[in-house]
């Protein structure tokens, strides 16, 4: 079998219903395919455009912060599709707001979102991973790294993502289980650079700094992911990598997200 084909293997994809978790989702078309998100709209209009590329689809309303919901939508993939070969953990908030305006509430809801649902979800999944053989896939952002202002919420989210992906790869690797992070630089055409970059002075100014001088697209970070779920990369677990034209080594550019430089 051709290390980026996933025929036959199941994919479950947190937060696979919009966005770069989408664009991942259709990049494993292939594959057994479940995606899950909050909201049964999204996951019902998934369904029906990661159907058409003709592969096997299922689809889970579940909320990453509770246990419960996320637990019955993975042994439910399990149940239908089988044991779990690459798991992606993409579910995520974000919203620009300086420290001192955000409440204590808003900062919980990213941590909760970000952290503790990245936590739930892996821990939730590991009885239904391959073991061996299964690879985890979390969803970090350039935050976990690069300081920026409006953004500690997401700062010390995704910090603790990425540390998580550290732990657990000591932690199951006895099992057989890769888990890395991927870190998306600016990506084109999704709701988080929108939110981000809301004119287009600002996206022109997110491009220039980027050393490639463009801004990345879903596929770009699909092709990182499906990689890392291959058995090229069988040796690779542990590892925090960009996709991101080389933004977070130019420091974002001095760049601060949220339509400000």
């Amino acid at each position: 079998m051709p290390p980026f084909d996933f025929t036959g293997r199941t994919v479950f994809i947190a937060g696979g219903t919009s966005g770069i978790n989408l664009g991942i989702a259709e990049a494993f078309a292939d594959a057994k395919l479940a995606v899950m998100s909050r909201s049964q709209q999204k996951v019902d209009d998934a369904k029906k455009r990661l159907q058409a590329h003709g592969g096997e689809v299922a689809g889970f309303a579940a909320d990453v912060r509770n246990p419960e919901t996320t637990g019955a939508a993975l042994k439910a993939a399990h149940e239908s599709l089988g044991a779990i070969d690459v798991l992606v953990s993409g579910a995520a908030g974000n919203f620009p707001a300086a420290a001192l305006d955000m409440s204590p509430n808003g900062f919980k809801a990213v941590i909760d979102i970000d952290l503790i649902g990245t936590f739930n979800v892996l821990r939730l999944a590991h009885q239904y991973l391959r073991k061996p053989g299964a690879s985890i896939v979390n969803i970090s952002a350039p935050q976990a790294v690069i300081p920026m202002a409006l953004q500690a919420h997401v700062c010390a989210a995704k910090a603790g993502v990425d540390m998580l992906t550290r732990v657990l790869a000591i932690e199951w690797g006895g099992d057989g289980i890769r888990v890395n992070s991927v870190i998306p630089g600016p990506i084109e055409g999704t709701e988080g650079m929108e939110r981000l970059a809301p004119t287009d002075d600002a996206k022109q100014a997110v491009a220039r700094a980027v050393p490639l001088g463009r801004m990345g697209s879903k596929r770009d970070v699909a092709n990182l992911v499906m990689f890392l779920a291959s058995p090229v990369a069988s040796y690779i677990t542990g590892a925090i990598i960009p996709v991101d034209g080389g933004w977070s080594s130019n420091g974002a550019g001095g760049l601060t997200l949220g339509g400000q430089a």
